[in-house]
């Protein structure tokens, strides 16, 4: 289910940052790319990471940025 709470600005986000992939923690885990979200009045870079899915087949929807006439509309990842 996607989150229902989202963030509009009218600046673009940055572009994404290069980072290493960590070594895989388990087969079981998934590697969750880093990427940019919105905090307070500006821009804040998350890591990426390894994480276990909620359960069993659970893929995992990357956050994204989508512009919107003059502004850019931030959707969180979700588990899907």
């Amino acid at each position: 289910m996607t989150p229902a709470q989202t963030v509009v600005v009218t600046q673009a986000p940055p572009a994404p940052q290069q980072e290493p992939v960590l070594e895989q923690p388990s087969p079981k885990h998934v590697w969750i790319p880093g990427y940019w979200t919105y905090r307070d009045t500006h821009y804040v870079w998350i890591s990426g990471r390894w994480e276990l899915p909620p359960r069993e087949g659970a893929v995992w929807v990357a956050p994204r940025w989508e512009r919107e006439g003059n502004a850019y509309r931030y959707y969180e990842g979700y588990w899907e």
